[in-house]
């Protein structure tokens, strides 16, 4: 068996996903679970870049249209927030573009719109 990617930079932001949701439970938007992981990534010196722009590549130019990841942390993990009734393969395609447009290999997808924390991770 192998070791999971990352694993130990994987259980530190899983970790503070489930301390925010524990303390800020459903239904606030995304921008407010955001904010409280801003603050403990601050908090417990977590390096990251919040609303990280990334350009899309087509052949030989770059599109004019781009994305924005909610947060990359460690410099390697794309963390993508979602305050929704559930997870659906669009919201796992969206960090995969991500994942692709940024050259990172691991996304994390966490849904603070459920009663309990719900993530996948997403390997590239």
């Amino acid at each position: 068996m192998h070791e999971l990617y990352l694993k130990e930079e994987t259980y530190t932001i899983i970790g503070l996903c489930m301390e925010v949701h524990r303390i800020l439970g459903k239904g606030h938007s995304e921008k407010v679970y955001g904010d409280a992981l801003e603050y403990e990534f601050k908090k417990n010196q977590i390096p990251y870049y919040r609303e990280s722009k990334f350009n899309i590549e087509y052949k030989d130019i770059i599109l004019p249209s781009y994305y924005f990841a909610d947060f990359v942390v460690f410099d390697e993990i794309i963390l993508e927030l979602k305050a929704i009734e559930s997870l659906s393969s669009s919201e796992i395609k969206q960090t995969l573009n991500y994942l692709a447009a940024s050259q990172n290999k691991l996304g994390i997808l966490v849904n603070f719109g459920e009663d309990s924390l719900k993530y996948r991770r997403i390997i590239l």
